[in-house]
């Protein structure tokens, strides 16, 4: 229990910490810009370039922990790289600012075609760490695919309407706060249907 316990506060950190570097790095240098080629990159741009490889290596660290890595992570990844190397190469934004909306909007889908199928992928992904009747799955499926579907509209709206440092904020704060306050207003659907131990 301590060794599985352990192993999830390390993936935890190592899933947060590319964020907070990038948060930090764009907050340092924030209104600097450099020059590369006679091209100038603001901070945001630069965050990104840091962040990727950063990711990267937070990826790398934690398959060589545990062994795997999941799905989820290898999609995430694999947008990550692909949307930051486009947002440095071409030095715009956009690219980066759409990347949480294209992934909220693939895992909202994936949830969804599974449940039109009959299946439950959340639960194929987290059934063994988290035993819970089917009827539970499908309240947190659902809950979930329209969770990810609305993240990804507001993210849209964030990043078309406000500025990069409120977008910035938001993507840093906003959205992390908001999956720590989901799961939190799902604890009474796991205590219906889960086997969950009393503290």
């Amino acid at each position: 229990m301590t060794e599985n316990k352990n192993s999830s506060l390390i993936s935890s950190a190592l899933e947060i910490a590319p964020v907070i570097i990038f948060f930090l790095v764009f907050i340092w240098r924030k209104g600097e810009t450099v020059i590369i080629y006679g091209r100038e990159y603001d901070a945001l741009i630069q965050a990104t370039a840091i962040f990727v490889p950063f990711m990267v290596l937070s990826t790398a660290i934690g398959w060589w922990i545990n062994g795997h890595l999941s799905k989820v992570q290898v999609l995430t990844l694999t947008l990550v790289v692909v949307f930051g190397a486009l947002t440095v190469f071409l030095n715009d934004e956009r690219f980066f600012k759409m990347k949480p909306t294209i992934i909220y909007v693939i895992f909202g889908a994936i949830i969804s075609f599974g449940l039109l199928r009959g299946k439950n992928y959340i639960q194929s992904l987290l059934g063994d760490k988290l035993p819970m009747e089917d009827a539970g799955w499908q309240i947190i499926g659902r809950r979930l695919a329209i969770f990810f579907f609305a993240l990804a509209f507001l993210n849209e709206v964030i990043w078309r309407t406000q500025s990069s440092e409120a977008w910035v904020y938001f993507k840093t704060f906003g959205l992390t706060g908001a999956v720590v306050l989901f799961m939190i207003l799902q604890y009474p659907v796991m205590r219906k249907y889960g086997q969950l131990e009393d503290p």
